[in-house]
């Protein structure tokens, strides 16, 4: 019993930094609103749109997209076919998302952050911009959001199948 209590909080201590990471991240949003308002009210109030505006909507959008991916994990609010998941035993769909994590969430996420790790360095070395001569510098840094955000993501999945394993083997039937 002690085993499947500290197993749970553990898995509840990464989950809530998820979920509050997420929190926090979603004021992206509230931010890209007032961007696109603003880029709106120059462009066609005032027929001066800006390129940083521009830039900014793009890149507050791909910060909350990105970071929502492991959010929508932890709530188990992602997408996939109810149609088929609905219709099978709670032992058969736990199965089917360990499976699923270990053999095609997991290799994919560890893959794009290998991948998007380099793309980030690279971006920094060079310390790249915009080719916009009036767009956003440091460019590395929404490139960095990349693994980051792909680091979460699998945060999130490992504790889904965690969740999944523990409900298999009978260590917690209550949590899912």
């Amino acid at each position: 019993m002690k085993s499947k209590n500290r197993i749970d909080s553990w898995l509840d201590i990464l989950d809530n930094f998820i979920l509050n990471s997420g929190k926090i991240i979603a004021w992206a949003n509230g931010f890209l609103i007032l961007v696109i308002v603003l880029q709106v009210a120059l462009r066609y109030g005032f027929n001066n749109g800006l390129v940083v505006l521009e830039e900014l909507e793009w890149h507050l959008y791909s910060l909350a997209f990105m970071f929502g991916l492991s959010y929508a994990a932890v709530n188990n609010s992602h997408v996939r076919v109810d149609l088929f998941s609905n219709r099978f035993t709670k032992k058969t769909q736990h199965w089917i998302e360990v499976l699923g994590a270990l053999f095609l969430m997991l290799p994919f996420i560890i893959s794009v952050m290998i991948h998007s790790h380099q793309f980030f360095i690279d971006s920094w070395i060079h310390n790249e911009r915009s080719v916009a001569p009036l767009g956003l510098p440091c460019r590395w840094a929404i490139k960095a959001v990349i693994p980051i955000s792909f680091g979460f993501f699998g945060i999130a999945i490992i504790s889904r199948m965690s969740r999944s394993l523990l409900f298999l083997f009978g260590k917690n039937h209550g949590n899912q």
